[in-house]
């Protein structure tokens, strides 16, 4: 029988703080527009966790059915939880936890469209589409990324604003396209460590498709956006101003897209891994707080 810390483990904790990062964006952009829940805060952040424990640990239950995880090369940012491969779960298990959290996530979703409007359930289909089919359908697919810059990036953050709202907003869409971009390129950079894994089982990653060196100029471009999107929506006043703290991460971004253009020299990619995962949680979370400091000081 499992204990408790490897079934946790098995949820890949490390990556949990990017739902947190994503339920504070998307609710501080609802109470900056003087709509504020708590209960609703709570339950939906709870909600988004979750969610994010069964993409992992069904991402992590058909790599290992595939062969991946007995190919890559595991590093603290790529390669999976290593539960499976070490038989401390055994495969049954581990869709189980996937399934399961996912049937928790689906009366929490139905709470939200009775209380905050039926149109929160196409953002929900999209999502639970983006889930359950990642893994087995969508990474086969080209251009997979955009699946997790779309469904755990941008659709959280306007799921976050929506139970608040009861509606959305353009200018709720127009502050939540950077994690969009950040969660894309969240996916992508960890994907170069795991190419020749990613072959195996015929996944149509970027650095399969399109090569490596390519797939780092796209990151790039991706990266950039996210600070150019922030620049011209203040420049045009639909961002507050305070919104430029996000800018605060460039140096870390700037470090990742050293680490993708010089993905043949280990050493530069492996300092780029930590740098893309910090730059993906602190910018939202310098751009919810540059949101506090408008709403506080106007």
């Amino acid at each position: 029988m499992a204990n408790l810390k490897t079934w946790f483990l098995e949820t890949r904790p490390q990556f949990l703080t990017l739902p947190l990062a994503l339920a504070f964006l998307g609710t501080v952009l609802a109470w900056y527009n003087g709509y504020f829940n708590l209960f609703h805060a709570i339950l939906a952040c709870f909600g988004l966790i979750i969610t994010h424990i069964s993409v992992n640990t069904l991402n992590d239950y058909f790599d290992y059915r595939s062969g991946i995880d007995l190919a890559t090369r595991r590093t603290p940012f790529s390669g999976g939880s290593g539960v499976l491969p070490a038989g401390l779960l055994s495969p049954k298990q581990v869709l189980l936890l996937g399934l399961v959290t996912f049937v928790i996530a689906v009366p929490i979703g139905l709470y939200f469209i009775i209380e905050s409007g039926w149109q929160l359930l196409p953002l929900l289909l999209i999502a639970a589409f983006c889930i359950l089919l990642y893994s087995p359908f969508i990474l086969k697919q080209p251009w997979p990324e955009w699946a997790p810059g779309v469904g755990l990036g941008f659709l959280p953050v306007m799921g976050m604003y929506f139970v608040q709202v009861g509606a959305y907003t353009p200018h709720a869409i127009i502050a939540a396209v950077p994690s969009a971009f950040l969660v894309h390129n969240l996916l992508l950079l960890n994907e170069f460590p795991d190419v020749e894994a990613d072959r195996i089982a015929k996944r149509k990653t970027l650095p399969i498709m399109i090569g490596k060196k390519n797939a780092a100029i796209f990151y790039t471009f991706v990266a950039l956006a996210v600070y150019i999107w922030i620049i011209i929506w203040v420049i045009v006043a639909v961002m507050p101003v305070w919104s430029l703290i996000a800018l605060l991460t460039l140096p870390l971004a700037i470090k990742a897209i050293n680490g993708a253009l010089h993905n043949n020299n280990e050493g530069k990619l492996m300092a780029g891994l930590p740098a893309n995962v910090l730059t993906v949680l602190l910018t939202q979370i310098l751009l919810g707080i540059g949101y506090i400091l408008d709403y506080c000081i106007r």
